[in-house]
């Protein structure tokens, strides 16, 4: 109810006020005359004291004053005995004084909320204005923390070129890819507000920059899941890099030699509500001799001791080629009813 906030109206054209508060006083003074033949003696002020409620709570308590002023007047002169003149015997002085105490405290109370209500209204700009500082400075500290990774990554890039050993370039180039992937995490996953963010888009968004970055076109990429999983701020970036680098070794160990394929993501909890996330693809499948704990891949180890971080698990197996799978524990995710 944000009109209330807005109340008391015409507060820049006073000539407004009058007016209508005048009109308001003429049309109680109409309703009361015709309704007199109806009403037993002793209700003078019947239709007045709606009048004067009505006239403070649009128009402020100023011009509330007036219409009770003038409301008590014509009251007075025509509707309590000795009607048609401002006498003032026992009854009228009694009749008078409940008129006087009963509008004071409807002025005082209107006047009070309309105070109240004004100090809340700007209360609630200047928390919009604050909020609106503190997403900007959000957004511009966020902005500068992805453009340094990204400036860290194209050191290491220019720094590869420095060298001969092939194995130092490899492993620079790994190290540089990596620090622009969470560049562009920190980008997408962090929110202003702080509140957990859907998994199941940002992971399609996240994938699908993973494989246009390889360059293959032959790859084709599925994400699904329940879409009211959201993953908690402070698991977003091991678990983008760990299903980064689970997407990136699926592309190029086993869709490797330019084999097209398929790579499927799926995101869902289980009864407990843990959540896994299971990448497919329906390639070469593993070596004969692979054994997860004493592989030699420095991104499985970052993916393994990443998913361990978070008290999660990461495993990979062979199933009609490759399924990897990052299961991790209740608390890290929510789900929105």
């Amino acid at each position: 109810m944000r009109w209330i906030e807005r109340l008391p109206i015409a507060r820049e054209r006073p000539v407004i006020g009058m007016v209508a508060t005048l009109a308001i006083v003429a049309a109680a003074w109409l309703l009361r005359t015709v309704a007199d033949p109806l009403l037993p003696p002793g209700f003078p002020y019947v239709t007045f004291f709606p009048a004067v409620i009505i006239t403070s709570f649009l128009f402020g308590v100023r011009l509330g004053s007036l219409s009770a002023l003038l409301c008590g007047l014509v009251a007075w002169y025509f509707f309590i005995p000795p009607a048609r003149g401002f006498v003032l015997t026992q009854g009228a002085g009694f009749a008078l004084a409940f008129y006087v105490l009963v509008v004071a405290t409807d002025l005082a109370l209107v006047h009070w909320m309309q105070v109240a209500n004004s100090r809340l209204a700007r209360e609630r700009e200047t928390n919009r204005i604050l909020a609106n500082t503190r997403e900007m400075l959000f957004r511009e500290l966020q902005h500068r923390v992805s453009n340094n990774l990204q400036v860290a990554a194209g050191l290491l890039v220019m720094q590869k070129r420095q060298l001969n050993d092939v194995d130092a370039k490899a492993a620079l180039d790994e190290a540089g890819t990596r620090l622009a992937l969470i560049g562009r995490i920190s980008r997408q996953i962090y929110d202003p507000s702080g509140t957990a963010q859907p998994l199941v888009p940002f992971l399609d968004e996240l994938c699908r920059s993973v494989v246009d970055a390889s360059g293959r076109c032959d790859v084709t990429l599925s994400v699904s899941g329940d879409d009211r999983i959201r993953l908690q701020p402070d698991a977003a970036v091991p678990t983008a890099l760990i299903v980064a680098e689970a997407v990136a070794n699926a592309i190029e160990h086993g869709l490797a030699n330019e084999r097209a394929g398929l790579i499927g993501v799926e995101v869902w909890r289980d009864p407990t509500g843990a959540l896994e996330i299971t990448i497919r693809d329906d390639g070469h499948g593993l070596p004969v001799d692979f054994e997860m704990d004493a592989g030699t891949s420095l991104g499985l180890r970052i993916a393994t001791t990443l998913a361990r971080g978070q008290s999660g698990r990461f495993h990979i197996a062979d199933h009609d080629g490759t399924l990897a799978t990052l299961a991790l524990p209740a608390h890290l995710v929510a789900t929105e009813e």
